[in-house]
């Protein structure tokens, strides 16, 4: 969260539409004034720098009990976000089952590979299948031109100094795509295992993508985000050969945190593996379709 990780969350947001020529259509700034409480002040005030010089002077003996409303506070603020934002998430997702849209939020570490897949992915099921992407980054539109290119309507979404996208985001964001029916959304998160854990967008599904070149060991340092995930990506697997990592220790790590969590390898360079993606993806659809007509 905001408070534990320390991304400047109350920064401006840039939501932008990029046209396949690489250019913006449209531009939406924003700031997330209820994540703006959510850092690690523990004061009321906007006038924090006074009252930390005051608490200099105070007699360093005394049990520091007067800290402990602040911690209560501060926890307050944490769920009062994720409240805020969740009832959002329900909003998205019973948009996205009205229209039986695939919303995916697609999250990894940066370098993964996961722009990469998301291009790959869509060459090969456009335009027979109808797809939106919401590219999440921190600074430029890179990502955003890359998918564009595929002839995939996309929307960029800059968080400045924020770490995750959240529910508000997609709202604004999936507004601008006009999303038709039986489609599928592909959200690309901020490239970052730790905070967007805590965020539900109202995506039916989370998808983690790891590589190869990382460490065998990542579902143990970042559990949050493999126990909240529903399939994982093992990604670069012709890196193998050359690098020290072994998909069974990986999955058997990921099963610690998550025994209901699904697996697929793949290169997304070489294609090797993708068939087993596309038809998990084709699953994923027909079961949404079917959810509609319950």
């Amino acid at each position: 969260m905001c408070t534990t990780c320390g991304c400047d969350a109350g920064t401006s947001v840039s939501i932008q539409k990029v046209t396949n020529d690489g250019h913006g259509e449209h531009h939406h700034h924003h700031g997330h004034h209820h994540h703006t409480h959510g850092h690690s002040h523990d004061h009321d005030h906007d006038h924090h720098h006074d009252h930390d010089h005051h608490s200099h002077s105070h007699d360093h003996g005394h049990d520091h009990h007067h800290h402990e409303p602040a911690r209560a506070h501060t926890i307050q603020l944490e769920l009062d976000i994720l409240n805020h934002n969740n009832k959002l998430a329900e909003r998205n997702r019973g948009y996205f089952e009205a229209k039986s849209i695939l919303a995916l939020n697609l999250v990894s570490s940066p370098g993964s590979g996961k722009t990469t897949l998301l291009e790959k992915t869509l060459a090969a099921i456009l335009p027979q299948q109808a797809c939106a992407v919401i590219e999440g980054d921190q600074q430029t539109q890179n990502d955003a031109r890359r998918i564009a290119a595929t002839g995939a309507p996309v929307v960029q979404i800059n968080t400045g100094k924020g770490c995750h996208l959240d529910a508000e985001m997609i709202n604004k964001a999936m507004k601008q795509l006009a999303l038709a029916e039986n489609s599928i959304l592909f959200i690309e998160n901020v490239g970052n295992l730790v905070c967007p854990a805590m965020f539900d967008l109202g995506e039916q599904a989370r998808v983690v993508i790891a590589s190869v070149t990382e460490g065998d060991d990542k579902p143990l340092k970042y559990p949050d985000m493999f126990h909240t995930s529903n399939l994982c990506i093992i990604n670069k697997t012709d890196l193998l050969p050359y690098v020290p990592f072994d998909i069974e220790k990986f999955k058997a790590n990921a099963r610690k945190v998550n025994h209901h969590l699904e697996f697929i390898e793949l290169s997304a360079l070489t294609k090797d593996g993708m068939q087993h993606w596309l038809h998990w993806l084709q699953h994923q659809l027909a079961h949404a379709r079917q959810h509609i007509h319950e």
